[in-house]
């Protein structure tokens, strides 16, 4: 099966952000596909920073990309965008680095202001590098993501529904990229 890459781009910890993308990882794992997760606020900062690409810890993660038929790109939004953090990993991934890739972009934020960073900027990005086919994404509020710092994630109802409809047409679209590509 497909290998999906998820991508949380969140510099807390403990983050709604990563166990969103956890949960969508967990949740394309049942239905068959092969998972692997990245953290960005896991790498090392100068790393990512400096653009060190011969670092050992960043081989790793760049290659699981480069070997990826499908990438989840999570983010927190602030000050109307994607975090600082993912744009620099994302700056480390060669000019064409999603090419042949489906590509799902999650975010999350404080208020309704934010719904289309996504769009405005995130998918551009995401499009530049080359990705195949950019679904549509979710813009979740946090508030419906449950308390920070819980435990577990626990989805607002109607969330749960659209969050399950947007991972249900990546998973269509990867599985339509498998037989015609």
């Amino acid at each position: 099966m497909a290998l999906v890459v998820t991508i949380s781009g969140s510099p807390s910890a403990p983050s709604r952000t990563s166990q969103l993308n956890d949960w969508v990882g967990d949740l394309l794992g049942a239905q068959g596909f092969n998972v692997a997760r990245i953290n960005v606020r896991d790498l090392p900062p100068a790393d990512v920073l400096h653009a060190r690409l011969d670092s050992p810890a960043l081989r790793e993660p760049l290659g699981l990309i480069e070997r990826a038929q499908g990438v989840v790109v999570s983010t927190p939004v602030y000050k109307a965008s994607y975090t600082g953090v993912l744009k620099a990993f994302l700056d480390l991934l060669p000019q064409f680095g999603l090419s042949g890739k489906v590509v799902l972009p999650l975010a999350t934020g404080g208020t309704l202001a934010h719904v289309l960073a996504i769009d405005y900027g995130l998918r551009p990005v995401l499009s530049a590098l080359g990705a195949h086919h950019v679904v549509s994404g979710l813009f979740i509020l946090d508030k419906l993501l449950g308390p920070s710092g819980s435990a577990a994630l626990a989805l607002d109802a109607e969330v749960d529904t659209r969050l399950r409809a947007v991972v249900g047409d990546f998973a269509a679209s990867l599985r339509r990229q498998q037989v015609t590509g």
